[in-house]
């Protein structure tokens, strides 16, 4: 992987580099300028304004429908009500009791930092631009100085990375910009005085309703690079504003040799919707729908303005004519002069509007269709039903395979919060040195209080062997994610299965053999716990005899 920055292990960062970063990162930007375009555009068609954004249509009218838009709140809808929850895995048996621990504060942590709505923004950016994006960091003002972690949904306008790489790991550098008043700025780093005045980037910005006024603010770049030493990399980082450094990772003694975060990863998860080759970002339901919404709107568009002149009624009157037309034109006179003795037929006669042929109506449905087609967002995946079905059980295997896309849509987010917590239990082991206190929520209800550090999770001496030392073992978890939230599809699903099985024997002491093997080779949530009832049951009956 080549560098685009070379310089000495643990070398300051000073005016030069910044002038370096400063050419990489337009050169970045320039590299994303099609995404950004891309971008500003969905977010214009998700608002119902893409009649702005269609080139070369000059109708009078733009009756913007909200198909595209209906289709992408489902899909949110979707995506909410399977809210994941994880549970951390030990891979040593040694480890089952800080495993254990985490499983349990490490929902607390996302709780804390509002994780729900910061899912939510992530899954419209997701839907919307095709990408989400989060950030999780380590916030040393949180909780009165004390510090804790931070998680953030990040606009993939602010984010810079090379051109060309799959993954944003590959990039040797990665810079997020930020918007902030230059009083405030000022309030924390007093060196900036007179240095704000000329800004050295400009950040593309969407289309907005209001009047936002960016005059009396500054762009605060966060420079996020890795420095290779040897067998790893670390890496670095450095906050600086119109070209003043207001922190560098190597200038602070304290931090030169370990860099920012010992895990050596960017602080930043990409969660695309439908990949891209050759870069980390990808495309979403906007893109896919967009056109057949412009055709389903420009149709429409021509259908309404033929009712709106079949509705409004106009006359030809002869210039020879004898008819006041004022008088005939208001409606309220009862009365109409003419002049002359004949009213003739050819005097005044009404326009025939001719009624667009159903063919028309029939494209426009089949639009319609088609735009609910491309995105997966059939009627029965709303809960409609159509084409005369009506058993329960019909219409559960319809929405349970109209879910198809939608689970593996959701796997994909998934994947992304996988390395959310993967990225947190590091900071957690790089910065919980101190004991920190977490509320833990039981099943029933009941409120226990926990103490933890990473005591547990900090890399532990093997000792030696036949004088041959065995070096440090450091703890590793795998992680495993699920739904917490079931749809009450899903819900309803489960009380039908839990009535079969109890109808049919399922649950009595008598058949254990025969209900250990229906169960086991069934697959349903919950399946490890019935089973465990199922022995439960049978032991019982041995105590009672």
């Amino acid at each position: 992987m080549k560098s685009e920055i070379k310089k000495e292990p643990h070398k300051k960062i000073g005016k030069e580099e910044i002038e370096k970063a400063l050419e990489i990162l337009h050169k970045y930007k320039s590299g994303k300028a099609n995404l950004e375009s891309r971008v500003i555009e969905n977010e214009q068609w998700f608002k119902l304004r893409h009649f702005e954004q269609m080139r070369g249509y000059s109708g009078d009218d733009d009756p913007a429908s909200a198909w595209l838009f209906n289709s992408i709140a489902n899909k949110h809808a979707d995506a909410m009500d399977s809210f994941p929850e994880v549970v951390c895995l030990p891979r040593e048996k040694s480890d089952t009791e800080s495993a254990n621990a985490l499983s349990q504060i490490l929902p607390v942590i996302f709780e804390r930092n509002e994780f729900e709505k910061t899912y939510s923004d992530a899954w419209w950016q997701k839907l919307k631009a095709g990408t989400a994006c989060y950030g999780i960091f380590w916030n040393s003002r949180k909780n009165g100085g004390i510090g804790d972690i931070e998680i953030k949904q990040i606009d993939i306008l602010n984010l810079f990375w090379e051109s060309g790489v799959r993954d944003i790991e590959n990039s040797r550098n990665l810079f997020h910009t930020e918007l902030f008043d230059n009083d405030y700025l000022l309030s924390l780093y007093p060196e900036l005085e007179g240095k704000l005045k000329t800004p050295t980037i400009e950040v593309s910005r969407y289309i907005y309703d209001d009047a936002v006024d960016t005059s009396e603010k500054s762009v605060v770049i966060d420079w996020y690079y890795k420095v290779n030493n040897g067998s790893y990399d670390t890496l670095h980082y450095c906050k600086f504003c119109n070209s003043v450094i207001l922190y560098s990772t190597e200038n602070d003694e304290n931090a030169k040799q370990k860099g920012l975060y010992e895990h050596g990863r960017y602080p930043f998860v990409f969660d695309p919707l439908f990949i891209e080759e050759g870069t980390p970002s990808g495309f979403g339901y906007v893109d896919i729908m967009k056109n057949t919404q412009k055709q389903i709107d420009v149709l429409g568009a021509a259908i309404m303005s033929n009712a709106k002149m079949a509705a409004a009624v106009r006359y030809f009157i002869n210039s020879s004519g004898s008819v006041n037309e004022e008088e005939f034109a208001d409606w309220s006179n009862n009365f109409v002069h003419v002049e002359g003795s004949n009213l003739g037929e050819d005097s005044l006669r009404q326009i025939r509007i001719a009624p667009i042929s159903e063919i028309y109506m029939a494209v426009l449905n089949n639009k319609i269709d088609e735009l609910k087609e491309t995105s997966g967002n059939r009627d029965f995946s709303q809960g409609s039903t159509s084409g005369g079905v009506t058993a329960a059980s019909a219409i559960a295997a319809l929405q349970e395979a109209g879910g198809k896309l939608t689970r593996d849509m959701i796997r994909g987010a998934y994947r992304a919060f996988t390395k959310l917590n993967e990225l947190c239990i590091e900071l957690v082991r790089q910065f919980y040195d101190e004991p920190r206190c977490f509320r833990i929520i039981g099943q029933g209800g009941s409120e226990d209080y926990i103490s933890y550090s990473n005591k547990g999770l900090r890399a532990e001496n093997q000792g030696s062997a036949f004088g041959i030392m065995l070096g440090s073992r450091l703890p590793i978890f795998d992680i495993k994610v699920s739904s917490q939230k079931a749809s009450p599809f899903s819900k309803l699903s489960q009380n039908e299965l839990a009535l079969q099985l109890y109808t049919n024997g399922i649950f009595n002491p008598a058949m254990k053999e025969q209900a250990v093997i229906a169960v086991e080779m069934m697959d349903f949530e919950g399946k490890a716990e019935v089973l465990a009832k199922i022995a439960a049951q049978e032991t019982l009956k041995d105590v009672q005899i």
